[in-house]
Formats: structure tokens, sequence, C-alpha cells
């Protein structure tokens, strides 16, 4: 349930109503908005009755939010969530589109990871990204190099000044991941973890949720859902494609119409992942434009020094030659994009 307060409402109006929902058994979440006041009132709406509440002073408006993702709907929360971090950067909005690259997994050699961090500075990134533990199908895999990976990439932000993100498997790692990492990471596999999902919403850090290869946009919320309900409001979605019946030619479905209907039933922002998404590297810059054009507040794309030989995901990674000129490409558009985001939409 949706309570919005009167313009002139006062905070004492304000607390009277949090007051009176929180003792019918309702956990609140308060939004301040540049005009109005909205109360998000989470619980079983059968236990009270919308005109009660319409009576009390100050309130203007109640609705009843039919999605099961509340915290996370444009009900709750109409303006778009942008998630500011300490060296300026924004992401959401009409922000300008962020880039995230870097290799799939952080290898043993920190001098490759340096090569494409300097890279992605040189061509406007503001994100490195990097796998210090990682997901994989066969146990005989490389599974990452776990707290070196992270002290390569803490080494690397320290160099270029990029932020960086890197993906968390599990609680007990949490602590960790949070030393080293800007953003949080929830992988795909991951997205229904409901454990990890409550433990990295207890965190005041920024989570980047990917979508599950089954999931359903609805579970891809709702999962947003737990990260929200447990108090960390700065979440990212990252939509990386969906299993399809046809895997010869695609690694999955790049579902691009995510981004709009996303952004129309949600206020958090949206970056798209197409080396995941395609898991092929010519197919990296036509599906970033798309998902540019579509309204992504972000693309993360995988880049490797060498990438025929890296310990994985080697088929959907850029070479660095390769990403220079991806990027000269997407800096056009992004540059075309943040212009018509400050003047033309508000004229």
């Amino acid at each position: 349930m949706i309570i919005i307060m009167e313009k002139n409402a006062t905070e004492k109006q304000i607390k009277s109503v949090c007051t009176h929902l929180e003792n019918l058994g309702f956990r609140i979440n308060l939004n301040h908005g540049e005009v109005y006041t909205v109360i998000a009132a989470l619980g079983d709406k059968r236990l009270i009755q919308p005109q009660s509440i319409s009576s009390l002073e100050g309130v203007k408006e109640v609705k009843i939010i039919q999605e099961p993702f509340k915290l996370a709907s444009r009900e709750t929360k109409e303006e778009d969530t942008v998630i500011e971090f300490p060296n300026g950067l924004k992401i959401g909005g009409n922000e300008r589109p962020v880039i995230m690259a870097g290799p799939c997994s952080v290898e043993r050699e920190i001098d490759g990871l340096l090569e494409v961090a300097y890279a992605a500075k040189e061509m406007g990134a503001k994100v490195l990204r990097g796998g210090a533990f990682k997901p994989r199908t066969s146990p005989y895999d490389f599974q990452g190099m776990e707290e070196k990976g992270l002290q390569y990439l803490a080494e690397a932000r320290e160099k270029t000044g990029l932020l960086v993100v890197t993906e968390v498997m599990d609680t007990l790692d949490l602590p960790l991941v949070m030393e080293y990492a800007d953003i949080i990471q929830i992988g795909a596999r991951n997205m229904q973890n409901f454990k990890l999902l409550k433990a990295v919403g207890k965190c005041r850090k920024p989570v980047m949720l990917k979508r599950g290869g089954a999931a359903s946009i609805r579970e891809f919320l709702l999962a947003a859902e737990h990260i929200l309900a447990n108090g960390n409001e700065q979440v990212i979605l990252c939509e990386r494609g969906v299993k399809g019946f046809d895997s010869t030619y695609t690694r999955n479905v790049l579902d691009i119409a995510a981004v709009p209907l996303i952004k129309k039933l949600s206020h958090l922002p949206i970056i798209v992942d197409p080396s995941h998404g395609t898991g092929k590297r010519f197919l990296i810059e036509p599906m970033s434009k798309a998902a540019l054009v579509a309204g992504a507040h972000g693309i993360m794309m995988e880049v490797h020094h060498d990438p025929d030989r890296a310990y994985s995901d080697g088929a959907q990674s850029l070479s660095i030659p390769q990403f220079r000129e991806v990027m000269t490409n997407l800096n056009k558009l992004i540059g075309r994009i943040d212009y018509a985001n400050k003047h033309l939409c508000s004229i």
C-alpha cells in the first residue's frame, strides 16, 4: 500500500501515519520526494481499510499496489533512482550511460588486467569488471583467484581511478568482497539465492543484480525486492540474456525489450551485458547500440588483453584494439544520447 501525503504535510502528521501503520504490523519505507512524501506500507493489506488511512490528517491519497515488487515499483517511487558514488559517478535517470569493462576473470598475472584497465580508462569507461570468484559449470575449470584477484582489482583501481565491480558467490565471502569492491555483483546463477540477496540487502554498498538465465521480468524484479526490503536501496539491474531454444549461434537471447519494460515498471537503473547475452564478440557493438537506444543506463562488456588465451569466456571478450574501435563508435552514440537527455527531454 502507498500513502501519498499532502504537499504541506507536517513531520508530525507523517510520523503519526507511520506509527499508526507500524502498530498494525506494517513495515514502513519513507520516500521524501521534491513535492510529496510517499509512505510505502509493506504487509498484509487485508488488515486495514484504505478509507481509514485516507481520513488521517495530512494524507492526500492511498493506493493499493497490484505488483508484488512493492519497493521496486514505479507506484512506490515515481522518479528514477540515481546511484551516486564518492568519486562523483552517477548511474541512472538521465545521467550519461556508463561503460563497465574488463576481463571475465582476474588471472594469475596482473599485467594483463592493468593493460585492460588503462585502455578502459583511456576510452571513457568508468568501472572495471573482473571476477575473483568464478562460478563454473565444470569443477575442472578455472575457479578464480579469490582474495589475490581482489587485490589485483584494487591495485588497478588505485592506478586508474576506475571503480571496481566484482561478484560475490557466498554470504561467507561477502565481508571480504566488501573490503575491495565498489559495486557488489550478484551473478545470474545466484539471482534467487535469497540468503545472499538478504545479506547484500543489509550492506551499504551498491549491488548489481544480474537476471537469471530462466528468470521472468517479475522474478527479476522480485529478486531486487529482496535486496530493497532488507534496507539497501542502491540496486542496479543487469539484463544479460535468457536461455533460448537455439544455442547454435548465440549463447543466450539478449532481451533488449526488458530495458524499456523495466524502466516502465521500476525506478531502478538497468544496464545491459551483451557479452554474456550473445557469447559472440562481433555482436557486442550492435547489441550495445541497441541497448543504449532502448534506454539502458550503461553497458557491461568483457575485454581481455589476449582473448584467445583467456582462462574463461574468451570467445565473448573483445581484444583491446577491438575494444577501442567499439568504444570509439559507442562514445559517439552516448554523446548524442547524453545531449538528448540533458536538453531535448526538458523542452
